[in-house]
C-alpha cells in the first residue's frame, strides 16, 4: 500500500473533517481520517489494511493497523505490524510497536518504541 514510487494508499472509507466517531471502530481495506475518533481504532488483520490520519485528524484510542501514515494526533498505543510513516505534524503520546518506521522531522512521540519482529510469537509485541 505504501511505497517511495507511490504515496498515495488506496482509501475504501473517508471519514471527513466535521466527523466525530464516539466508540470502538473496526475497518476493512483504507481508511482516510480528517475527523476525530473517541475510541479505539483496529483494522480487520486481513493483509493490506492501511490507515491515513491528516493533519486534523485525532485519534484518543489505541490503533492497530498493518500500515499507518500519521501527519494528526494519536493519544494511545499504536501498532503498526507493516509500515509506519510519522509525517512533520504527527504527534503520538503512547507506545509504539512497528514493523519498519519511517519518521519526518518535526514528528514527537512521547512513549516507547518498539519493532515488532517477525521471529516474535503472534501477540507477543501486543500492549494489551
Amino acid at each position: 500500500m505504501f511505497s517511495r514510487d507511490n504515496k498515495q494508499a488506496r482509501i475504501d472509507t473517508l471519514l471527513g473533517k466535521a466527523s466525530r466517531v464516539h466508540g470502538d471502530m473496526e475497518f476493512a481495506g483504507g481508511l482516510h481520517l480528517d475527523g476525530t475518533i473517541a475510541g479505539n481504532l483496529r483494522a480487520d488483520p486481513v493483509e493490506g489494511s492501511s490507515l491515513s490520519v491528516s493533519e486534523t485528524g485525532f485519534i484518543d484510542g489505541n490503533v492497530e493497523v498493518g500500515n499507518l501514515m500519521l501527519n494528526g494526533a494519536v493519544r494511545g498505543d499504536i501498532v503498526a505490524r507493516g509500515r509506519l510513516v510519522l509525517g512533520a505534524t504527527a504527534q503520538v503520546q503512547g507506545n509504539v510497536y512497528y514493523g519498519v518506521i519511517e519518521m519526518t522531522l518535526g514528528a514527537q512521540i512521547m512513549g516507547k518504541l518498539t519493532r515488532i519482529t517477525e521471529a516474535a510469537p503472534e501477540g507477543a509485541a501486543d500492549p494489551t
